[in-house]
């Protein structure tokens, strides 16, 4: 199973998006709400390579976007390879 690290904020409409996918594929994730939290807005920046909006999303460490690149990935067929221990293209 990856580990799928989401960084977020309530009531985003891209994360409840991202977040759906993730649960309708059957994986579990982590979510990191920055909202309130400075610590973790700065690791999101850090990690995301300057990126500041979310969700921000992570499998298996790997940088993958945000939501609407979460859905070209499904999309093109290449979230489930990834999330099968593949990688994408």
């Amino acid at each position: 199973m990856p580990r799928i690290e989401i960084y977020t904020k309530p009531l985003c409409p891209f994360c409840i998006r991202a977040k759906r996918l993730f649960k309708q594929k059957g994986f579990a994730y982590d979510e990191i709400d920055v909202w309130m939290s400075s610590a973790k807005k700065k690791e999101m920046l850090e990690r995301a390579e300057g990126r500041s909006t979310v969700p921000q999303i992570f499998i298996d460490g790997r940088g993958i976007g945000g939501c609407d690149d979460l859905v070209a990935l499904d999309a093109a067929g290449e979230l489930d390879p990834l999330l099968n221990g593949g990688t994408a293209a």
